[in-house]
């Protein structure tokens, strides 16, 4: 037997039942509700708008409000546009119900084709029924095929006085140029949760049930900015609650971490205490926070606690919407660790968010972010290191150490790691190069190299450089003994080549005695002689006995 009776009323959803009904319930929305109803109150109504945003702020429910407004009759039929309450107009009752037929609107997501805009464009024609205008209301706009908005821009570009197009969009950048140019564009914003939190206080207080403020503003944050969104979620909330909605019921059913325990977190990992970091963490997972979320508020903790340290002003300033007692400790515990410490703890939590969306086990990725940065939390500050290297009072502090130090004169710097240290500069001389020369008076084998790139030959040039020890060279003659593996053709080669690019004859002979070490095996051991030099420098020395494991890697010119 059915318990439902004739007086059975459905229940609408909170984000239906709530929904703004004209612009004084429009939320967040101040600069778009200030324009239309300027607009509407001195006579100059666009003939169309393009409605933008993220979804639940509004789009629709504006689309909806300015067509009631336009074709607003008052209870008596005789008023016109207004930009009030329209309540009581039947014409309005019906546009809010979806059932008038001169308001009409079309979802682009369902209906893309050009047939869908060929009935709007024959129907415009027409004057409307009953309403002073004709609304066509287009929800996800930038889903119409391309053919589907050439067919509408003429008739979006002059349409008929007694016809409004509104069209509605998350996706703004998919929209033609062509279409925004012919529209007014309003871009709805993200709700703030201070504002929200105010909404759904207010909602909660109409539909008697009680909240405590902490839970109401974890859905505002929830939200993201999205009204509709939250009152999805404190429709939950009531479900779930069945009485009082407290903390600890929301913090469950949307998979947070407690805040408190987050800022021990965050304590742990800056004191690189990595067994009370596993124990916290696993204590949160265990209570249903989800990994993901619990690395994500370490992040906005970790932004949070920056802008702290940048803005000098009061934290009550700064995040006026945080409980105090949290915001206070969060404060300390920025105060102690520092702007370095932070954004590198902000740059390792962003890769880790993105390698946890493809690990097999988020709760095992997280705990290896959380690792990593206990273990960075001993890396030395940058700037530390610095002064430490210009007095001289530099000290070990392990393998895991990280060192960084700008070069202290011209020429060339030198690159240096080790395990998980990061490049050192130092000053270092520079590698001669060859300087490529374009005729026929060649007096060095660099020069023929030089010129061979300098006329494309380039795999000539590399032969000439790793296979070519020199035993003598004059003019337009060249002996050479070759290495081994060598091209059995490479004198005639370049004896040929020589010739061609200098208009001179040239003699190339092999020798069965050795001769002058190779260009690559020379610039080898220029390098090594520049490693020398550089791990000579006193500043050098103490650098890879302060960090063991360092080595260089590279020595480049600083002017490059």
């Amino acid at each position: 037997m059915s318990i439902e009776t004739e007086n059975t009323v459905p229940y609408r959803v909170l984000a239906r039942k709530y929904r703004p009904q004209n612009f004084d319930q429009l939320i967040g929305q101040d600069t778009l509700v200030r324009t239309l109803k300027n607009a509407i109150d001195s006579g100059r109504v666009a003939h169309a708008f393009m409605l933008t945003g993220v979804r639940g702020v509004g789009k629709t429910t504006t689309a909806r409000i300015i067509a009631k407004a336009l074709n607003y009759t008052g209870p008596d039929g005789t008023s016109g546009p207004t930009t009030g309450p329209t309540d009581d107009c039947d014409t309005c009752r019906a546009i809010a119900e979806d059932r008038h037929p001169d308001v009409m609107e079309m979802d682009a997501a369902s209906r893309t084709g050009v047939d869908d805009i060929r009935e709007i464009l024959d129907g415009v024609r027409y004057a409307p029924s009953s309403a002073r205008y004709k609304v066509y209301i287009i929800d996800e706009v930038h889903m119409l095929s391309k053919n589907a908005f050439n067919a509408l821009l003429k008739t979006l570009e002059e349409p008929p006085p007694h016809v409004k197009f509104i069209f509605a969009t998350t996706e703004i950048r998919k929209v033609p140029v062509t279409v925004l140019s012919r529209c007014q564009r309003f871009d709805l914003r993200r709700v703030d949760p201070e504002t929200l939190t105010k909404h759904y206080a207010n909602v909660c207080a109409k539909e008697n049930v009680t909240a405590e403020d902490e839970a109401i503003a974890m859905i505002a944050r929830a939200a993201d900015g999205s009204v509709r969104d939250g009152l999805s979620i404190l429709d939950q909330a009531m479900a779930l609650a069945q009485g009082a909605i407290t903390t600890e019921q929301v913090r469950g059913m949307l998979g947070l971490a407690d805040r408190g325990q987050l800022l021990d977190l965050m304590e742990h990992v800056l004191a690189g205490r990595v067994d009370a970091c596993m124990d916290t963490a696993a204590n949160l997972y265990r209570v249903g926070a989800d990994p993901e979320t619990i690395l994500n508020d370490l992040l906005d903790i970790t932004h949070l606690m920056s802008k702290f340290q940048a803005i000098k002003s009061p934290p009550a300033t700064v995040e006026p919407n945080m409980a105090t007692a949290e915001r206070t400790r969060a404060a300390d515990i920025a105060g102690k660790a520092g702007i370095p410490a932070l954004n590198r703890m902000w740059q390792i939590l962003l890769k880790g968010i993105g390698e946890l969306q493809y690990a097999p086990n988020p709760q095992a990725a997280a705990e290896m972010v959380l690792i990593r940065l206990c273990y960075a939390s001993e890396l030395p500050d940058p700037a530390t290191i610095l002064k430490q290297l210009k007095d001289g009072t530099i000290v070990s502090s392990g393998g895991g150490a990280r060192a960084s130090s700008a070069p202290s004169s011209g020429g060339s710097v030198a690159s240096f790691s080790g395990g998980n240290t990061s490049a050192v500069t130092m000053p270092a001389a520079s590698v001669p190069q060859s300087a490529p020369v374009a005729n026929a008076n060649l007096t060095t084998l660099s020069e023929i190299v030089g010129l061979l790139e300098q006329n494309g030959a380039m795999v000539l040039a590399s032969q000439v450089v790793n296979a070519v020890e020199l035993v003598k060279l004059e003019p337009q003659r060249l002996e050479f003994h070759p290495t081994d593996g060598a091209d059995g053709k490479l004198a005639f080669d370049l004896g040929k080549k020589l010739t061609e690019l200098t208009g001179a004859r040239w003699m190339v002979t092999v020798s069965a005695k050795s001769g002058q070490k190779t260009l690559a095996a020379q610039h080898r051991d220029a390098i090594e002689n520049e490693r020398n030099a550089v791990m000579s420098d006193p500043v050098i020395a103490r650098i890879l006995n302060a960090f063991p494991g360092t080595q260089i890697l590279s020595i480049t010119d600083k002017e490059n």
